[in-house]
């Protein structure tokens, strides 16, 4: 499959996620966040969902050294509690050539949208990757 914008709209299936409350406290134990609600595994911190390993649609194909890792942010509904279920859809967002330093490159923006049981939103993630 070419990397190009016939990409955009491409999704994953769903996969669901159960948080953990030892995943959570080894995470705040690896970044080294003392916020007591992440140290108890009561909450996670804002970056947990990098945790949640998912193919994104298109690139399963594409050797990983070619990646780059340019961006990621998150936007939250609500915090992700131990004890969640999160169903978890990748898709491509957009996809752009550029010329850069080094050449042209390919980046590609891909969301992660993350939903309860109840099929209420909980997270949007957002990470942009350059392809060489």
């Amino acid at each position: 499959m070419a990397l190009d914008s016939s990409l955009i709209g491409a999704s994953s299936d769903p996969v669901v996620f159960e948080v953990e409350k030892g995943a959570i406290v080894k995470l705040a134990q690896a970044i080294g966040d003392r916020h007591p609600d992440y140290r108890d595994g009561v909450a996670a911190p804002p970056t947990f969902p990098t945790s949640f390993r998912m193919a994104i649609p298109g690139l399963a194909d594409v050797d990983p050294a070619r990646f780059l890792h340019g961006e990621q942010e998150y936007e939250y509904a609500r915090p992700i509690r131990a004890g969640d279920r999160i169903t978890c859809v990748a898709r491509i967002a957009n996809v752009t050539e550029k010329d850069t330093r080094v050449g042209r490159a390919t980046f590609v923006v891909a969301e992660i949208d993350g939903r309860d049981e109840a099929g209420e939103p909980v997270f949007t993630g957002r990470a942009t990757l350059l392809v060489r």
